[in-house]
């Protein structure tokens, strides 16, 4: 056999590279993964910006075709090698998987990256904890959100996961383990239950990421 058709590259300590590599496995596509960026490097080579010249990961190629940004890759991995289930086809049905993608990155991960960069990843001497808090506030809101969204459902969506619930739920690990006391709904611990019954959640989003404590460098 050659080479899998579908290359993936991107540290798997970061949270968007975990997505991708989460939904692959959802997928039982066979695929290659070569670690890049943070303390793997490779991502300022000239063919690494060749592919993305952001150099930022994770980056998708698939037969040659070069795919960014992770909620596009999980997206588009979905829409080519998935079933209905991870990517309803109906117009209506998609834009609730979309609006919660979009609203993945425009709130949630705002407010995750404010904690996890603000207390996390920065020295105790370092942080800043008026912004923490107001971070911790702005999850513990978002997580009620998706708690009402999760009222009566076993995903976002319903009985089914979707694209939807790998942009959010990818956040939770982290939030759940970090050494920081935040309000942590029901519904969430419930759902990050389902999660962790998930080989791709479990070996990916569950993976160690102590080597980022205190690193404030990628």
């Amino acid at each position: 056999m050659g080479n899998p058709a579908l290359e993936i590259f991107g540290r798997h300590t970061s949270y968007n590279v975990q997505k991708v590599l989460w939904i692959v496995d959802e997928l039982n596509l066979i695929y290659s993964h070569t670690e890049v960026g943070g303390r793997f490097g490779g991502n300022d080579t000239v063919e690494f910006l060749r592919m993305n010249p952001a150099g930022k990961v994770p980056v998708l190629r698939d037969r040659g075709k070069v795919v960014l940004e992770s909620n596009t890759i999980v997206r588009y991995l979905a829409q080519t090698y998935g079933i209905k289930s991870w990517l309803p086809s109906g117009a209506f049905e998609r834009s609730q998987c979309d609006q919660w993608m979009d609203w993945s990155i425009d709130r949630f991960e705002q407010a995750f990256v404010g904690v996890f960069w603000g207390h996390y990843r920065t020295p105790a001497a370092d942080r800043d904890n008026d912004a923490i808090a107001k971070s911790v506030v702005d999850c513990e809101n978002c997580l009620e959100l998706l708690s009402q969204q999760l009222a009566n459902k076993a995903f976002l969506l319903g009985t089914n996961p979707t694209v939807a619930d790998i942009a959010t739920g990818v956040f939770l690990h982290r939030l759940i383990s970090m050494d920081l006391t935040i309000d942590v709904p029901d519904n969430i611990n419930r759902w990050y239950q389902r999660f962790s019954l998930r080989p791709g959640y479990k070996k990916w989003v569950m993976s160690d990421f102590s080597e980022l404590k205190a690193r404030i460098g990628y």
